[in-house]
């Protein structure tokens, strides 16, 4: 029978759990919002676009420092983690953002407001610049969804929140036997 301190399990290994959990939960966020856009034809507008960007670069790099841990680097995963951590909590500020301007607090970007609404492309031409003359930026000051009483913006502050929480999370126990 063999010891499982021999086996290498990275199960037991600190900050797995909260690496695990942030790298799932990051991926169910970025995927859902997709879906909502892929099949439920919710658009996105400017500021949610730039809002993905912290899933973009956090999910890889979770992946990354789950790596890291299961080779033996807790030092190098913890650092990931925490760099991880900032990004979420960036997109905390940029979601608060976000919703400030949704509920009028504060006016947006000039491109993304409703006020401002425009089209892209300019006029005239045709074939895909033709297409895109014709397509509307989506406003960032008008909910079109909510959940429970919040909108998408909202969700995705409460989740960044929790994420970036994991995170830390994930760096202080991966690096817990060398502070």
């Amino acid at each position: 029978m063999l010891n499982q301190s021999t086996t290498g399990s990275t199960s037991r290994t600190p900050g797995y759990g909260a690496g695990s959990l942030l790298l799932f939960v990051a991926s169910a966020v970025i995927l859902t919002a997709l879906g909502f856009e892929i099949f439920g034809g919710e658009k996105p507008c400017p500021l949610c676009l730039q809002e993905r960007y912290a899933y973009y670069t956090g999910i890889p790099l979770a992946f990354i420092a789950l790596v890291m841990l299961g080779a033996e680097k807790p030092r190098a995963a913890g650092l990931l983690f925490f760099a991880i951590s900032l990004i979420f909590l960036a997109n905390v500020g940029l979601a608060g953002y976000h919703v400030g301007i949704e509920m009028k607090y504060w006016p947006g970007p000039q491109a993304c407001s409703s006020g401002g609404l425009s089209t892209l492309g300019g006029s005239g031409g045709g074939g895909l610049l033709g297409a895109m003359a014709k397509e509307r930026v989506v406003a960032c000051d008008a909910v079109n969804w909510r959940f429970l009483g919040l909108s998408f913006a909202a969700w995705n502050a409460v989740m960044s929140l929790f994420l970036f929480t994991t995170a830390l999370k994930a760096a202080f126990a991966a690096t817990s036997k060398y502070s």
